[in-house]
């Protein structure tokens, strides 16, 4: 057992240690010290979580969806008064810079006050007279217990684009956070219940693969939200659906930013910062790929960029002057040093650097600066592959059409963007263009909650994208209900199929 403080499960209203002693250690990326462990769960855990669950789900299933709604709200308040603790515990684990963790918490907090809408959202329809004095109507009904398995990038952000609109729509929920990041996820829970939800109806179990394979194996789990890489994302999907449970399972990304001649480029430089560094390139909707079109605009690009990538002020997050902070894990640093090692041998022209940053007093932490490759083609591993970290590669491009073309034929197709000041082009590619979420002149088309999120081709895996109505209708099931009352009137049986006559 770790000497360091340990991090618990959360699992029927209070913390848990489970029935395992294995943990995992928690570490403070911007200085590579391990700080805390954080238990890993498997079977006994996620039966524990589910049995709660399922116990509490009748109970929460028949509260009326305007107390849910409440009991929502109350969390929403919650956060605003404590986001700033709540950021400081992810940038403490993640790396993150402060004005980006309470960023995500922001866009988060959209989901639940998208939620809280659930006495609206949750209404069904009726007709009228379908057929002679019958009546039908349609009602969204819980599915039960349902899971959320999330990734490190956004430890509050992404759970909360999920376990909102399932509560509100009256399913009890396990969330299963990355392991490297856990502690947001207790925060969530302990303010929660701090907000009125009964116990049972939100559980946290941390864990590995074996806390995954629990849960999309235990019958009692109905669906599962899954946010991650696309090999581990496809693996959720079939072991899911396999088991019976439906899915949504969002995957990786390689999004193309196309930088038109016409473009305003200041503008498209400064959105290719901040979409390309910001969070060190640890999103999935990060723009990884420039094609700007035209040798003269990419010229233009690449003197522009080079330095400003230059000039960013990368540091620990809770320095307030950083821009960029370290990549989340020794491991990841190694991987993303490595992608840029493969870029120089496949002969893309490295403009700026980022492998030898060093700075003083975290000399152990996970940095890597902004890193900037141009001449990139697309039989390259750094334009297949997403990297996951602060590289940006310029793939020149002579015409629009072939930028396009980049883009249709990239296996991914999560999000991209154009930059123009020509409505023609920005309305063929918005219509044309293979990808679930657009930009036009936008960098990162993250969309409102009241939308929903969700990309395309290896990008998405289930027939539902995630938040806004597409959320309501996952974590629901359809019930149509046909009435007739007596009348006195008797026609007889009658043995063939119902009709309208």
């Amino acid at each position: 057992m770790s000497s360091l403080p340990i991090i618990d499960h959360f699992i029927a209203g209070q913390r848990s240690a489970g029935a395992s002693d294995a943990t995992q250690p928690v570490f403070n990326p911007a200085t590579g010290e391990a700080t805390k462990a954080v238990r890993l769960g498997a079977e006994a855990e996620v039966k524990a979580a589910t049995d709660a669950a399922k116990a509490a789900a009748p109970g929460w299933a028949a509260t009326t969806p305007l107390r849910r709604a409440r009991i929502l709200n109350k969390f929403l308040h919650i956060i605003e008064e404590r986001i700033d603790e709540l950021a400081a515990v992810i940038t403490s684990e993640h790396g993150k810079v402060l004005s980006d963790a309470k960023g995500e918490i922001q866009r988060g907090m959209e989901v639940v006050e998208f939620a809280t809408a659930a006495p609206q959202l949750l209404k069904g329809e009726v007709t009228e007279n379908v057929g002679t004095r019958v009546d039908s109507h349609s009602l969204r009904q819980p599915l039960g217990v349902v899971a959320g398995i999330t990734p490190f990038n956004f430890p509050a952000m992404v759970p909360m684009w999920m376990f909102p609109i399932a509560l509100a729509a009256g399913n009890c929920f396990i969330l299963k956070p990355s392991e490297r990041d856990p502690s947001a996820s207790l925060v969530i829970a302990d303010w929660l219940k701090e907000a009125g939800l009964p116990d049972g109806v939100f559980q946290v179990v941390h864990g590995g693969k074996d806390a995954v394979d629990a849960i999309l194996t235990n019958p009692d789990i109905q669906a599962v939200s899954f946010v991650g890489s696309t090999p581990i994302a496809r693996y959720i999907y079939e072991t899911a659906a396999k088991n019976g449970k439906r899915c949504q399972a969002l995957g990786g990304a390689k999004n193309h930013m196309i930088i038109m001649p016409d473009a305003d480029m200041d503008q498209a430089v400064d959105a290719l910062m901040g979409a390309a560094y910001g969070s060190a390139g640890e999103r999935c909707m990060a723009i990884s790929v420039a094609v700007p079109v035209g040798e003269k605009t990419a010229e233009t690009l690449i003197a522009k960029l080079e330095p400003k990538i230059r000039a960013l002020k990368v540091g620990p997050g809770t320095d307030p002057e950083a821009e960029m902070g370290p990549l989340v894990t020794k491991q990841h640093l190694d991987k993303v040093r490595g992608y840029i090692d493969a870029g120089v041998a496949e002969g893309a022209k490295l403009v700026v650097d980022g492998r030898g940053l060093q700075l003083q007093g975290y000399e152990d932490g996970y940095f890597v600066g902004g890193t900037l490759f141009d001449n990139v083609t697309t039989d390259m591993t750094i334009y297949k592959e997403e990297i996951f970290g602060p590289v940006l590669a310029v793939a020149r491009a002579p015409d629009y059409a072939t930028a396009a073309k980049m883009i249709n034929d990239h296996p991914f197709g999560n999000g991209t963007a154009i930059f123009t000041r020509d409505g023609d082009a920005a309305r063929e590619f918005a219509h044309q263009i293979q990808v679930g979420m657009v930009g036009i002149n936008v960098p990162i088309p993250v969309p409102m909650a009241f939308h929903s999120f969700g990309g395309w081709k290896q990008s998405l895996f289930g027939d539902h994208h995630m938040h806004g109505m597409e959320g309501i209708r996952f974590y629901t099931k359809l019930k149509t209900i046909t009435t007739r009352w007596p009348t006195g009137i008797r026609a007889g049986a009658d043995f063939v199929m119902p009709t309208m006559s």
